[in-house]
């Protein structure tokens, strides 16, 4: 964070110093939630949740040299108190944000958010000091925390923004005001809760709303609902995608047998050739989208083309390839899914499998409302259709519904099985796993599915013979 001291802070976030010896005192170190991050100088944010208390850690964070506490009650060390923590972290990421002269690019969608995030901040560290949201933290409380990280050095200031319903993104905005605005996509990631696409195109759209009118609005022109967002913005419109209209596209793409993609990227200032690290066809779209990004911040063609065909995965559990020494390959995806990235991850699974068995361990997709059951049924469908060698649904509810589309669409119970829970997804692949297959594991995060994946990973760490 800039630097600040502890008598500027309260002030900005209309607080009272309790126990403070010298309000002239600066904070030196990050702002942080969690007591175990604190070192000297730090600012310690209490935040009071339904099952832990941060204010109960005050003590430790003072003592681990907490510069003060953010918080809502005097708690007998150095303090700022505030009626609510939440709205003052906040006002206090808005305050630096001002202050730093950094462009600031803030993206949302339905999916594919973190992968873009990632790929836009290895393209423009190339070119000045970039800080960025690590992994997901898009929310009220993350998306602050994350700008209170930068300092004076810093250029570029890369947002991933959430929502879950209408004004989330609104608030956000409010808190770090973009210059530049990235719409992917607009999906059916938390339908339920949203109630329609349209629903959610209008809470994705919060984001061109607040642009500048010397702004600029990154448009899927592939996507229908984003592409429609152009009216929604004084700001100028660019747009990225596979049509031939989009300023930023893509020609030639084509999935290696590894999986991973490459094409033409052709930008408005040139074209150049890109082979990405990372795998499966979805992230040509992620890819433009970043090169849309940095064409607008002044970088060629050439250097986009560059960082993209090196950068790689910085989140983990987002299509991490791995291969065990018995020559199985576990592609761990299990942080997220909706049924676009299912889609995603299947035909990426069909490409890395080519002449080899192929095995989808796949759960549930939360939050999806009336539209559950067909599309956990369209997932299980697809997955034979892409001629996935076994599916192997985990769970209740949902995951029969994987099963029985699958079922339905001709597996007759040979390729595809439903299994009650993990474990018992580890013990069939255990089982049954043969040397050069290919294992994708994901679902919702609420399902914890990751453990398959680290289950197959460490039992190849430990020397047992698991494939046949």
């Amino acid at each position: 964070m800039i630097a600040l001291s502890l008598a500027e802070i309260a002030e900005v976030v209309g607080g009272q110093t309790y126990d403070i010896p010298d309000p002239s005192a600066p904070v030196t170190g990050p702002v942080v939630r969690d007591s175990r991050e604190v070192v000297p100088g730090s600012l310690f944010v209490a935040f009071a949740g339904e099952r832990v208390d941060g204010h109960d850690y005050a003590a430790a964070a003072a003592r681990a040299g907490a510069a003060a506490v953010l918080a809502s009650r005097p708690v007998g060390v150095p303090a700022i108190v505030v009626e609510d923590v939440q709205s003052a972290l906040g006002a206090l990421a808005r305050h630096v944000v001002r202050r730093l002269g950094a462009t600031l690019v803030a993206l949302t969608g339905s999916a594919g958010k973190t992968s873009t995030k990632d790929l836009i901040a290895q393209v423009l560290r190339r070119k000045a000091p970039t800080v960025f949201t690590p992994g997901s933290l898009n929310n009220e409380i993350g998306l602050p925390l994350t700008a209170l990280t930068a300092t004076g050095e810093t250029r570029f200031l890369v947002l991933e923004m959430g929502a879950r319903g209408i004004g989330h993104i609104r608030y956000l905005t409010g808190l770090t005001p973009p210059k530049i605005g990235l719409v992917l996509n607009v999906g059916t990631a938390h339908i339920g809760e949203f109630g329609g696409r349209e629903q959610i195109a209008r809470a994705k759209g919060e984001l061109v709303e607040a642009l500048p009118e010397d702004g600029t609005a990154v448009l899927n022109a592939d996507d229908p609902l984003v592409r429609a967002m152009a009216s929604r913005t004084k700001a100028k419109v660019l747009l990225f995608g596979e049509s031939d209209e989009a300023d930023v596209r893509a020609e030639n793409v084509r999935l290696m047998d590894s999986g991973q993609p490459s094409f033409r990227l052709h930008t408005p200032s040139g074209a150049s050739d890109v082979t990405m690290r990372l795998y499966g066809e979805h992230h040509v779209s992620n890819a433009l989208a970043a090169a849309a990004v940095a064409h607008e911040l002044g970088m060629s063609a050439d250097e986009i083309a560059l960082a993209l065909s090196e950068a790689g995965s910085l989140s983990r559990w987002r299509m991490e390839v791995t291969e065990r020494p018995d020559g199985v390959t576990v592609v761990n995806d299990a942080y997220n899914a909706n049924p676009e990235s299912m889609r995603a991850a299947l035909r990426a699974l069909a490409a890395m499998g080519k002449g080899r068995r192929t095995w989808a361990v796949l759960g549930k997709m939360a939050e999806l409302g009336d539209e559950a059951l067909a599309e956990h049924d369209a997932v299980g469908r697809l997955a034979v259709r892409l001629n996935v060698s076994k599916l192997v649904a985990v769970g209740g509810r949902e995951a029969a519904w994987l099963q029985l589309g699958a079922y339905n669409e001709g597996s007759w119970g040979e390729e595809s099985v439903h299994v009650s829970d993990a474990q018992a997804a580890v013990d069939l692949l255990r089982s049954e796993l043969r040397q050069g297959d290919v294992v994708l594991v994901k679902a919702s995060r609420s399902v914890g599915l990751e453990s398959v994946a680290q289950a197959l990973l460490a039992t190849a760490a430990e020397g047992e013979v698991v494939a046949r």
